[in-house]
């Protein structure tokens, strides 16, 4: 930490407030932690106690004026409707709709955010909206239910485009004068899904929620369309972090070979990003490689303090440029000393993610740039554990099962971890309508591009105060 400032600031009810701000100079993401103390000096209780993390240098953004003749936007909410979320920990639930007949025109999406039912912010994680990439004539069943069930249509699974993405913690997303979200159109099909992740871990079972998530369009059309890209790791337990580590770290890359095939020539802008990981993440951060020059250019994002509860999607001060060939690497940091076993990728908030949505414009067709370790290269792995280190993997047993069979020491994370970096990769190189684009994406070769150096935290005081929720200068 760069600097620690300490003020006291009279408030509404006649208490004082005293503000502690803890930032560093290359990292705009401020935590602050607050307490009241009241004027009769009795000692504060746990509800004169707040803490918040926020952002203070963020770019300067004027929304963009309503010319005379131009209508001022309207919304449009799509969300559940008394839903009863199952008794479970982790559900995602699907609901495919159809726009109102007015988007046979097409529109522009200048903002969207979260539509919460008050009272059910603990248990929605997340939610996308994604657009059913078909011909405009075709008619998608408008299915209600949970979206991994057997019974889901097969004709809801080309609805796989994010039109947008709202995480815990994050609050209105307003695009930049230029773009915005394209939504309608003579060629656009007019089915759209909603996905929410509800995280229920007590397991209740007398939820009911109509949450969603809420969009203000205009049909005055900006100079460009946006559109959003997923960087980072697969969503699969091919990824794993070992327990008991309190710094470990897993990239997942946007090779030159997807962006040569997949970006124009002219390359694209990105102007936002929105960091993810669940709940071990404590840092992330996408770094930038000019490939045929092997140059790494500035980051694209960083945020040395990550909390799931704080996922924001920051508009960059400074829009970068993305050129065929150029590659993407997303790196998280994970602390794992509170676990007894090994975590693996995956959608529950158990399993771990690392990810980057980033928003740009003009709009393409590449919607994943992901990888994770080559299916083969992780097939060596547990055979030579097995025959070498004589742990109980077995080519018969799944991936999960393998993992979990190590008994996992210092040692044996170190390994996996220095194998990754340098393993073959497999590449989720995929168009909006899921299939990949062109090429073949098993087996690629690790780029050695520089990563970022790892961080040691060997103070077991820091971690377990982190674990608390409490501010631990660095």
């Amino acid at each position: 930490m760069e600097l620690f400032t300490l003020f006291t600031h009279p408030v509404p009810d006649h208490s004082t407030g005293t503000f502690l701000f803890l930032y560093t100079k290359n990292n705009p993401l401020i935590l602050m932690w607050a307490i009241l103390y009241r004027i009769n000096g009795v000692a504060p209780s746990k509800d004169d106690v707040g803490f918040q993390r926020t952002r203070l240098l963020k770019p300067r953004q004027q929304p963009k004026r309503l010319k005379t003749n131009e209508d001022p936007p309207r919304s449009l909410l799509i969300a559940n409707v008394q839903l009863n979320i199952p008794a479970q920990e982790t559900t995602y639930y699907c609901r495919v709709v159809r726009l109102p007949q007015h988007f046979i025109r097409k529109h522009h999406v200048i903002q969207f955010e979260a539509a919460i039912e008050e009272g059910r912010e603990p248990i929605v994680h997340h939610m996308e909206v994604f657009h059913c990439e078909a011909p405009p004539d075709e008619t998608i069943p408008e299915y209600r239910g949970p979206c991994t069930d057997p019974s889901r249509p097969d004709s809801t699974r080309v609805c796989k485009r994010v039109l947008a993405a709202w995480a815990y913690g994050a609050g209105p997303f307003l695009y930049p004068p230029e773009a915005g979200l394209p939504i309608g159109g003579p060629d656009f099909n007019p089915y759209v899904m909603l996905e929410v992740h509800y995280n229920n871990p007590p397991m209740r079972g007398d939820w009911v929620d109509s949450s969603g998530l809420r969009m203000w369009y205009t049909s005055h059309l900006r100079q460009y369309d946006a559109g959003v890209m997923e960087l980072g790791l697969e969503y699969t337990d091919k990824m794993a972090i070992p327990p008991g580590q309190d710094s470990y770290t897993l990239t997942g890359y946007c090779l030159p070979q997807c962006t040569a095939v997949s970006l124009p020539k002219t390359g694209i802008t990105i102007f936002g990003s929105q960091l993810h990981t669940h709940l071990l993440g404590y840092r992330v951060v996408t770094q930038h490689f000019r490939a045929q020059d092997g140059l790494e250019l500035a980051e694209l994002d960083r945020d040395n303090h990550y909390s799931t509860h704080y996922q924001e999607i920051r508009l960059l001060a400074n829009p970068v440029k993305v050129f065929p060939g150029d590659a993407l690497l997303t790196t998280c940091w994970f602390d794992s000393t509170e676990k007894v076993n090994v975590s693996l990728g995956g959608f529950s908030i158990s399993d771990e993610m690392c990810v980057n949505y980033v928003h740009y414009f003009p709009r393409i067709n590449l919607e994943v740039c992901k990888s994770s370790i080559s299916w083969q290269a992780l097939a060596n792995y547990f055979k030579f554990v097995n025959e070498w280190d004589k742990q109980a993997t077995s080519p018969s047993n799944g991936v999960s099962n393998n993992y979990h069979a190590i008994e996992w020491t210092r040692l044996r994370a170190q390994t996996l971890g220095d194998y990754y970096s340098m393993a073959p990769i497999s590449m989720q190189c995929n168009q909006s309508s899921g299939e990949r684009f062109p090429g073949n994406w098993e087996g690629l070769p690790s780029p050695g591009f520089p990563l970022p150096l790892a961080e040691t935290r060997t103070n077991e005081t820091r971690c377990a105060s982190r674990a608390r929720g409490e501010l631990v200068p660095e």
